[in-house]
This record gives C-alpha cells, structure tokens and sequence, in this order.
C-alpha cells in the first residue's frame, strides 16, 4: 500500500456479510455491498447494525451482479471514480454462489446458472479494473476435470486483462475455524499497482502469514473416536489436542445458550427415536451426523438433507451454534423474523470469519 493510501472494498455476492467483517476487522473500508437475495441482505444490515458498524459510502444493493455490467454499468463506474479520488487503492471481493461446483450440490459447473455467475463476476473484474480482487470458491473448482478447464479460462481471462493472479487451496482449520471446510481462493492485482508496489512479485503473495496451523498436522492428532451418547454428558478435553479448533470451545466462547439465536433450530420430522441413536462423534452417514465436542465439525453445510446434531442434546444445532463453528464474534446475531431455512442457508454458504480475516491481514500485507 503506498504511503496514506487507504483499501477500500465493494462486495458481490455478499450473503449476511461473513467475509466483508473479516475484511473491515482487517482494517479494509467495506464501501459499496452487494447482495441478490434480499433475506440475506437485511440480515447484513441488521448484524452490523447491532455491531455498531457504519454502513457502506455506496450503499446496500439487492442487484444481480449482471446489472453492473448492463443498465448500472455507469453508476457502478461513478462509485469506483469516486472512492479512488482521494489516492485509494480499491479492490472488489466475492464469492459467486458454487453449488454448480460442489460435489454435493447439482454439479452442472459452467453451464448452471451458478456456474454462470462465476463467469459475470471475472466479466465485472475486467470491465471495471479495480486495482486488485479476491475470487472465492468450492474445492469442486478444482477436483473435477471439466471445472477446473473452466477455472483455468478464467484465469487465463483475467491474466490477459492485465492482472498478476496467485490462488490457494486453503482450510479453515488453518486459521483456527473449528471446522473441516476448503475454499479456493484466487487473488490478483493489476500489474500496474504491482509495479508501484516494489520489487516483489505475485509470487511473493504471504498465504501462510496469517496462518495458526498446518491442516495436516492438525488432522493426524489422536482427536477422540466415538461415544455413545447420553443427555447432558460431561466428558474432558483430552490432553494434548488445541482445545480452540473443537466444537465445545466455541459453544463456551459464544455462549451459544445464551445467545438472541439460540432456540433457533428444527425439529426432526422423525422425532426424538433417529436422532437418540447416532453416536457422538459419528459424522460417518451422508446425514444426522452427531458432531464430538471435543473435535472440530464437517463443513457447516446445512443442505441436501445435511443435518448435524448437537454433541449432547436430543436436537439439531442451533443458529446460534452454528454461526460458533463459522467462528463468528458472539455479537453477530441474525434478525428475529429471518425464516430458520434463510438463517441456515446464510450460514452454510459464509466464509468462516477467521479464515476471511486471515486472509484480509494476508492481502493488507501484500499492498503494504
């Protein structure tokens, strides 16, 4: 970053804003929002607000992305003009929806309508050239052989528009998420801006500086097998494993049964019998997979008929303890009259707030 330079961010695709706090916690002005499903909007709106956090300088907008290329092209130009006014160095971050990547989700890559948003996101990039950006995504981008042929035309879209890009496998668990969750992340930068920056290269992008472990070492600890379960069972940490990428941890840390979302969770249609046999510990079935307390949780992910259930409970998670395992402050808390489906979609498709924040401090580094 040159000398009294400030970052200033416009977010696409920014669900109730998960990855947009890492970054303003980074120090990053969030500056313009945007949004296409207006549940997850108020939602931003109204968590922040309870934060006490200033709103964005260009505003909130419930727009698809493909506004801005088409009847918005020049507002979204005149906000852009603006916040580089004053010598900032503006960038654009974003997550298009992936469940055209996932495995588990419909697997339609570029031809999905999900799948087609990556694309009108790249599109955005080069149409507005903002000085730097951050493209987040599925691991499926890269696992399967037609989608990552699509990934590398992306890139190849963006390097020729001028952009020196580096992208990174990266793990939540990395950053101290109590979660087993990966994301591709594709950062770059205007090799213009590169130049002004020094001497050091893309290359030299820090993806580990931020990071509090390495993923492989945390998955061969001896982390605890299964327990039968039973009501309200009190069993201690084992000695030895880093008590802060386990579940319990962070149900104490955000004092999820106190928290305004805590009674928010569904009943199984099954009853009290289903869930009363599954084991602590059994994350093995497709789903009802009882997390362990004292281990850290699959991907939060509550969707095609995924259901994780509490270690100790007879009931599925909370909203409240879930948003713990997304490692988010405790006073992030979702609108009372957000439907439970909404809160749990918004939950499931956010960034882990301390992976988003790692990776801010890493991305601030770079532009220092």
């Amino acid at each position: 970053m040159i000398s009294g330079q400030e970052i200033k961010v416009f977010s696409f695709f920014s669900g109730s804003g998960f990855l947009d706090l890492g970054f303003e916690k980074a120090g990053f002005q969030i500056s313009l929002v945007d949004e296409f499903h207006p549940s997850f909007l108020k939602a931003y709106q109204y968590a922040r607000a309870g934060m006490g956090a200033e709103p964005p300088r260009y505003g909130f907008h419930n727009a698809d992305i493909n506004e801005f290329l088409g009847q918005r092209e020049e507002e979204l130009r005149g906000c852009l003009k603006d916040a580089k006014a004053d010598g900032s160095l503006v960038g654009f971050i974003g997550g298009p929806p992936c469940p055209n990547f996932s495995v588990a989700g419909k697997n339609k890559g570029r031809d999905g309508v999900n799948g087609k948003l990556s694309y009108s996101y790249v599109n955005l990039i080069i149409a507005m050239k903002p000085d730097f950006f951050l493209f987040e995504n599925v691991r499926g981008l890269w696992r399967t052989a037609r989608h990552r042929d699509y990934f590398e035309e992306l890139k190849g879209l963006l390097h020729g528009a001028g952009y020196a890009i580096t992208e990174r496998l990266t793990n939540a668990l990395e950053y101290g998420v109590p979660q087993d969750r990966d994301r591709i992340l594709l950062f770059g930068v205007r090799e213009d801006v590169l130049a002004r920056l020094g001497d050091k290269g893309i290359s030299a992008f820090p993806w580990d500086r931020h990071q509090k472990y390495k993923v492989h070492e945390v998955k061969r600890l001896p982390w605890p097998g299964k327990e039968e379960f039973h009501v309200g069972s009190v069993i201690q940490c084992p000695e030895g494993l880093p008590e802060d990428l386990t579940v319990e941890y962070w149900f104490k840390k955000n004092g999820v049964g106190n928290h305004p979302n805590a009674n928010d969770y569904f009943t199984p249609h099954a009853g009290l019998a289903k869930i009363q046999v599954v084991r602590e510990g059994d994350v093995s079935r497709k789903s009802y997979k009882r997390l362990h307390r004292w281990r850290y949780s699959p991907t939060v992910a509550y969707g095609n008929n995924e259901v994780h259930l509490h270690p100790y409970r007879e009931r599925r998670l909370s909203v409240a303890e879930a948003m713990a395992l997304q490692s988010l402050p405790k006073d992030f808390i979702l609108p009372p009259d957000m439907s439970l489906t909404d809160k749990f979609k918004t939950v499931s498709n956010g960034v882990p707030f301390l992976l988003a924040y790692g990776i801010a401090g890493s991305i601030k580094d770079f532009l220092s």
